[in-house]
């Protein structure tokens, strides 16, 4: 059963979110919670972080903790491939398409990076849904906030393709129904795919409203340029009906100031990570950490109410 907790980690590059995500995972872990971490950042520093090799592949890297990364060029392909594929399906008459030649400059059509994204995401939402959470590792905010958007832009343009499709088959006068043992049955492919995509996408999209299943981490640094950033994204996750957790500090000095973040951030829970002089490279260095912020870390943390 899907009952894992979605948390997403965001930011400006450099702000230290993979970092961020990879403390949590560990901390969650450590409390004997079922994680995953999944880095969706092409850059993959998760990988760098735990100090070892990652795959897409689920691979333990401790007690209770897996990780992977995702590969863009896979979901790519299939998210081609399915096209292909409804192609062929509804217009059997026409030549089969050789995608694959086209796949170096196909896979670079705008779009295609956050319909990968949500492909990656849906598949470890099926097979790892049994954990208790699942923690990401975001891209660049712009292709971050494209993914958030995604299912509610698609559903607007499905409702107009349905709208579409059914004056279409109405001013062609096309039966869409055949009586088969007293059971309607549909015919008309092309609406029928329509509608399974409009169920995919609201599903999506409730799973990412849903406070209960997903939480939202944005990581910003004391310098204005994350915190110019940090301020837009906020306000671009209002204009989808999403919101944030919680805000984290990250590499607090003993002399940084929170107060205008505090201020402009009022009401959202907020945590520090303190400056680290040493990079946390491995999981035992980042256990390390965990344990001398102990007391900080799991005041911090645990206002983000995680269930068990």
């Amino acid at each position: 059963m899907d009952h894992a907790t979605s948390i997403f980690f965001m930011g400006k590059g450099g702000v230290g979110k993979s970092t961020s995500a990879a403390l949590t995972s560990v901390f969650l872990a450590e409390k004997g919670h079922k994680v995953l971490i999944v880095s969706l950042d092409p850059a993959h520093n998760q990988a760098d972080i735990f100090d070892t090799a990652l795959t897409g592949r689920a691979k333990k890297i401790g007690d209770n903790l897996l990780a992977m990364e995702m590969d863009q060029d896979y979901w790519v392909r299939v998210y081609l491939k399915d096209i292909h594929k409804q192609i062929n399906r509804t217009y059997a008459y026409l030549t089969a398409l050789n995608l694959e030649k086209y796949f170096d400059v196909i896979k670079h059509s705008p779009g295609l990076e956050e319909y990968a994204i949500l492909m990656a995401f849906e598949h470890i939402h099926r097979e790892y849904g049994e954990r208790d959470f699942l923690v990401f590792d975001m891209p660049p905010t712009a292709l971050s906030l494209r993914f958030f958007g995604l299912p509610k832009l698609s559903l607007v343009w499905i409702e107009h393709l349905l709208a579409l499709r059914e004056e279409i088959i109405q001013k062609r006068e096309i039966i869409t129904k055949i009586r088969l043992v007293n059971k309607e049955v549909e015919r008309d492919k092309i609406l029928n795919k329509i509608k399974e995509l409009k169920a995919e996408y609201h599903r999506v999209k409730e799973i990412f409203q849903d406070r209960e299943k997903t939480q939202v981490k944005l990581v910003l640094n004391p310098d204005k340029l994350s915190f110019a950033e940090s301020v837009r994204i906020l306000g671009a996750l209002k204009k989808i009906d999403m919101s944030l957790n919680q805000v984290i500090y990250n590499k607090m000095q003993p002399d940084s100031s929170c107060a205008e973040i505090e201020d402009h951030f009022a009401g959202i829970p907020m945590m520090t990570f303190p400056y680290s002089p040493t990079p946390l490279v491995g999981i035992e260095s980042l256990r390390r950490f965990l344990k001398q912020n102990d007391e900080l870390v799991e005041k911090q943390l645990n206002v983000c109410h995680f269930p068990g």
